[in-house]
């Protein structure tokens, strides 16, 4: 059994011309039929001839150029136009003469320049060729003449409507890619703000914290080491980042961290002076794709505020896993300072706003009259687990 997919690959896989050969081909055999004989275009009124040697080369030039409508297109045109208007001049009316209007086509879809030129250059052929026949005899009235350059026309204006078909089509595609480039890139600079914020915040919280313990050395030691243990926890998170721009990063380990990591977050946090009370009811789900890694930024920007804005007051994080959604809250009391701050754009709440709001689901920000301020995301994307 033939394979049709096979060999459509095969045929796609040939030379322009050599596609385009078989359509001039069978115009020339067809034109030879004696059957046929007579049976073509015919403009003008002059009475049938029998064919001869000049109806060969009309048959030829009328069909044969066929094969370079599309890589060679003004040529294809001109040879076409001079044997149809040998073919008409000479009424052998052959049937070849069907290729006018395709090549017409072919050239309103396809011919980059001189357009304006060739249809100035076409027109001035037309009438010359209408003068020449009614010079031999012919009996046409103008309106006939008329009728049948304007059917000429809209083949042009046919080929020119594919032209600016595909033109639409093309900008639309590209104004696809360009809106997938700028969605990555927005995507890339959001995680980029995640890590980098949450981790470096932590350093400069501990390194601040450092610097006053050096009357402690166990103490000093501990600080120092957490800020050793955040470095490397930044290197990691930022090299899973650069497998993005990796062309092979699809082999590479999973990137989206579980919610089951918010607890090495907290850790974190704490390791850097930030008493934090973690809560985690239900059970994750094994797979939740894009929420658990949206909730997961939700707790991880949270607590780099906490430290931010609220170093050292009283935090809580809530992950309660339901059967449809996550929910996350993450709240502190006021009770602490902002001294150790290094200041923020504002982008990680508005990222986070724009992630929760892509997914369906709601986010808020809050800041009680007596201080802190309370963090809220309902992420759709449960797991059907018990509540614990």
């Amino acid at each position: 059994m033939i394979d049709r997919r096979r060999v459509l690959e095969l045929w796609r896989r040939l030379d322009v011309t050599v596609r385009d050969l078989p359509l001039g081909v069978l115009l020339l055999v067809a034109s030879l039929l004696p059957s046929l004989r007579g049976q073509g275009t015919e403009i003008g009124g002059l009475p049938t001839r029998p064919a001869d040697a000049l109806a060969g080369v009309a048959a030829v030039l009328q069909s044969i150029p066929l094969a370079v409508r599309r890589r060679w297109t003004l040529l294809c045109l001109t040879l076409v136009s001079l044997g149809f208007a040998l073919d008409q001049l000479r009424a052998y009316h052959l049937f070849a003469g069907a290729a006018l209007p395709i090549v017409l086509i072919n050239a309103g879809s396809h011919q980059e320049k001189y357009r304006r030129a060739t249809q100035v250059t076409a027109t001035l052929g037309y009438v010359a060729m209408a003068v020449g026949l009614n010079a031999r005899g012919g009996d046409e009235t103008l309106v006939e003449y008329v009728t049948f350059y304007l059917v000429l026309a809209l083949a042009w204006g046919i080929g020119a409507w594919m032209r600016s078909a595909r033109a639409a089509e093309a900008e639309r595609r590209s104004r696809v890619a360009e809106d997938a480039r700028n969605a990555e890139r927005t995507r890339i600079a959001r995680e980029l703000h995640d890590v980098v914020t949450h981790h470096v915040t932590a350093m400069v919280v501990q390194s601040e914290a450092a610097r006053y313990l050096t009357a402690a050395p166990e103490r000093l030691d501990e600080s120092l080491a957490a800020v050793s243990d955040t470095g490397r926890r930044a290197i990691t998170d930022l090299r899973h980042l650069l497998d993005l721009l990796n062309p092979d990063h699809g082999t590479a380990e999973p990137r989206t961290p579980p919610v089951g990591r918010v607890l090495t977050l907290v850790e974190q946090t704490r390791r850097a002076g930030q008493p934090v009370e973690f809560t985690e009811e239900g059970t994750p789900a094994a797979a939740t794709g894009s929420s658990d890694l949206v909730a997961y930024r939700v707790v991880q920007e949270a607590l780099t505020n906490a430290l931010k804005y609220d170093h050292g007051g009283r935090t809580s994080v809530l992950v309660r896993h339901g059967e449809r959604e996550i929910t996350v809250e993450v709240g502190t009391d006021g009770s602490g300072s902002g001294a150790a701050s290094p200041g923020g754009s504002g982008r990680g709440l508005a990222g986070l706003r724009e992630r929760v709001d892509v997914l369906g689901g709601e986010f808020s920000t809050d800041r009680p009259a007596d201080g802190g301020f309370v963090v809220r995301a309902r992420i759709p994307g449960g797991s059907g687990g018990s509540t614990a």
